[in-house]
């Protein structure tokens, strides 16, 4: 009897494992990114997520992930998926700030909400909701799938003493916060990642914004540029996301669905803390290489403030999209402000120690 239960207990384990498995749809996407997959906790998020949705499909689901520039241009995530020349790719939300202002906000708001912070609203105060409504005529199907801590303010080859000195400087930056460094009379422009050290070596650049410092050691910046500036006052978070075109989402179960969102958000918790855990190593090999850590003086930070405030009121008034994202992005940030305050020690306890 206890032989014939076993056999019974084996042979309904193995069918639901195989009922499992055939429930998910059988799909092979080619998923082109924004940035190389060497690229630590902001390229490798999507190859990890990807592994994660095959091993939990049986490998009934694959998404392929493919490097910048194999299948589309690096920036051009957002276009190809609406017009469904891929099926989905992968790339920090912004770049499409020319067709699609309100993204700029998902990707990064100047002086906005700090990683932990937005997916708090993404997930519990409807930014989710207003993600998905702001793509629907777009045709695209945004899944955030990978936040990470703030970038830094940037690297630049001469010293900043004073806000005089940003005009006409030549500097790299994306989305709202490249916006806004032009009210100062900067000339901004947007590069892809792998041409930025050229540029800056070159003197095409005097400056530059991407990514966090480790990902800015692998770029190598400190070898072109010795001063870098923070907090990253332009971007507190900085957030990738998975386009799928809404035709081939609308193809997939429920089942299949869920397991892509929710891969995706176990690669938000993953890359998240990849990105706590190495930056204060990675700050310390700076200063051995001889950068000049420079943290912006309140008065510059609120010069960038108030021109946040000036850039944010004009898009807003031409833009209800817009405007509704960041009001309830802000109206957020005013009702997390005091707990913020009060439930977490000061930035700056025990730093002197």
């Amino acid at each position: 009897m206890k032989k014939s239960l076993m056999a019974v207990a084996v042979a309904t384990t193995l069918l639901t494992s195989t009922v499992t498995f055939a429930d998910f749809d059988r799909v092979r996407w080619q998923v082109p990114m924004g940035f190389a997959s060497t690229l630590t906790a902001l390229g490798d998020t999507m190859p990890a997520v990807s592994k994660m949705i095959s091993d939990m499909s049986g490998g009934r689901v694959t998404l392929q992930t493919f490097e910048p520039g194999a299948l589309i241009p690096a920036l051009g995530a957002f276009e190809n998926v609406s017009n469904g020349n891929v099926p989905a790719a992968y790339s920090w939300m912004g770049y499409e700030w020319g067709q699609l202002p309100v993204s700029a906000l998902f990707g990064a708001t100047p002086f906005g909400l700090e990683s932990q912070e937005f997916l708090a609203w993404m997930y519990h105060h409807g930014g989710d909701e207003l993600l998905k409504e702001a793509f629907a005529p777009h045709n695209v199907y945004p899944i955030l799938c990978g936040t990470i801590s703030p970038e830094a303010a940037g690297w630049f080859r001469e010293e900043m003493t004073s806000l005089d000195q940003f005009k006409g400087l030549k500097f790299r930056a994306a989305g709202v916060g490249g916006e806004i460094m032009a009210e100062f009379g900067m000339s901004v422009t947007l590069l892809p990642g792998g041409e930025l050290y050229q540029a800056l070596e070159t003197g095409v650049l005097d400056g530059t914004e991407f990514s966090l410092p480790t990902v800015d050691e692998q770029l190598g910046f400190f070898q072109v540029a010795k001063h870098y500036y923070l907090p990253g006052w332009h971007q507190p978070s900085t957030n990738q996301f998975l386009y799928v075109n809404m035709d081939e989402w609308a193809k997939l179960n429920d089942q299949t669905k869920a397991l892509i969102e929710n891969a995706c958000m176990a690669g938000n918790a993953m890359a998240l803390a990849k990105a706590e855990a190495l930056q204060g190593a990675v700050l310390k090999r700076f200063q051995e290489k001889g950068v000049q850590m420079h943290q912006y003086p309140e008065e510059v930070l609120k010069a960038f403030e108030e021109a946040t405030d000036r850039v944010m009121e004009r898009r807003s008034s031409s833009d209800p999209m817009f405007a509704k994202v960041y009001e309830s992005m802000k109206a957020f940030q005013d009702e997390h402000r005091e707990w913020k305050h009060l439930g977490y020690l000061p930035r700056n306890w025990g730093v002197e120690d």
